[in-house]
This record gives C-alpha cells, structure tokens and sequence, in this order.
C-alpha cells in the first residue's frame, strides 16, 4: 500500500504544468519587417538634408546693391547728398538691381518719379530724362529770405500766395512778406520738387531756388508772379492733395 501511494503521489506531481522560474522570459514571436517602410524614412531623411543644403547655398548668393537712404525727388540726381547706400541682397535675376560698382553711372540719369527713402534701387526708377507727371508742369520760383518756410524741404506740400503789395520782401511779416498776400492761393497745393543748396551759391544770402510740381492750368499765373518776386511759398497739410 504504501508504494502504490507513493507512486500516486508522484504521478500527480508530475502531471502539474511547469512554472517558468523566476528570472525567466517568455518566448516572443518574430517580428516582421517592412522594408518599404525603412526606405521611405531614409528617403525623407535624404530630401531634408538636401532642401536644407540648397537654403544654405542659396544664402550665400548674395550681390550688393544700391539702397536709396534719403527721398529723391522726381527730376534729381540719385547721387548728392550722400542719399544712397550699398546694401547686400539675395541674388534675383527677375528683379534688375542697380549694382553698388555702377553707382556713379546715376549721376548721368534722374529720377523718373519721387523714390522713398529706404528703397532698393531698381533700373526702371531711373533714365536720361525725368517724366513728369500726366497734368502737371515744372515751375521754378528764386525766393527771398522770409518767402520760404526755412525747413522746408523736397516732398513737401505747399500752396503759394501772391504779394499784392509792391514793396518788397523782408523777416519781420507773419506771411513772409513785407507786403500783404491775397487770401486766394495762385497753387493751392503743390509739390516741392528740388531745393538747391545754398551751400552752391558764392555768397550765402538766404535766398532759396525751388522747383515746385504744379497743375499745368496753374503754371502761368506762377511763372508770372515767380518772375516778379510776388510770391510767398506756405507749407500746407497733404490733405488738400
């Protein structure tokens, strides 16, 4: 009896599953691979390093190139007073820069309109002849000390009034002019054009050579008291344009 029990026993034990011992790892299936998968992320890995090499490159195609610093008015040289600048800029065959080694070939052309300060200078901005404006007409005054705000400056908007009286000009008038000015203006908004420096004259004598940008049916009527020196210069608000 007591070996049939044993044999029992031992039967049963080795009839209960195995336990995996402590430390042990279960088998895991294979795993599948994707080949397409890989070479489609080194692909795109290949194209960024790329793009990012042409960025790079592209950089470094840079060309220097006339900026204008100071407002050039229409009609005037682009190289006085020290109103232009080089500055460096990415290669663009699209746009026709004005190269920095060609700058002193503008001194021979004008500016076909009035050019901002801060712009990128450009062939088409320039050429042998200043065009002005549809309806307007270019009116040259020779002013007087007293005539003429002393800050005034190209670009400005101003509206000239005739002196009425004979007697001429002096500083001591609220109008500018020992004489009166009519009420009603001979331009009531105009464009100063250029102002010539005073540093051209031999002797400074606070006179002051303007050329205003006018309505051409108002040209003669300035031309006429300009010649005179009946005409006293006021700057006005841009919103009477």
């Amino acid at each position: 009896m007591k070996i049939q029990e044993r044999t029992g026993a031992g039967s049963n034990r080795s009839a209960a599953p195995v336990q995996p011992g402590v430390g042990e790892r279960l088998p895991t299936p294979p795993r599948e691979r994707k080949p397409a998968l890989a070479a489609l992320a080194v692909l795109l890995i290949l194209v960024g390093a790329l793009g990012a090499t042409v960025l790079v490159l592209r950089a470094g195609d840079r060309i220097e190139v006339v900026k204008v610093v100071k407002e050039i008015p229409a009609g005037e040289s682009p190289v006085i007073d020290g109103n232009i600048r080089s500055v460096m800029v990415a290669e663009d065959d699209s746009i026709n820069y004005v190269p920095w080694e060609k700058a002193k070939a503008l001194t021979k052309l004008k500016a076909k309109s009035t050019i901002p300060g801060g712009a990128v200078a450009v062939g088409e901005m320039f050429g042998a002849k200043s065009g002005l404006p549809a309806g307007k007409a270019s009116v040259g005054l020779s002013l007087k000390e007293g005539q003429y705000p002393s800050d005034l400056k190209p670009g400005d908007t101003v509206a000239v009034y005739p002196v009425v009286s004979g007697t001429s000009t002096g500083k001591g008038s609220s109008s500018g002019s020992s004489g009166s000015a009519s009420g009603t203006p001979l331009v009531a908004a105009a464009k100063v054009n250029t102002i010539a420096a005073k540093s051209d004259a031999t002797v400074s004598t606070g006179n002051q050579n303007i050329t205003l940008l006018v309505p051409q049916e108002e040209a003669a009527a300035l031309a006429s008291a300009a010649s005179e020196g009946k005409a006293v210069v006021a700057r006005v608000s841009d919103d009477n344009n």
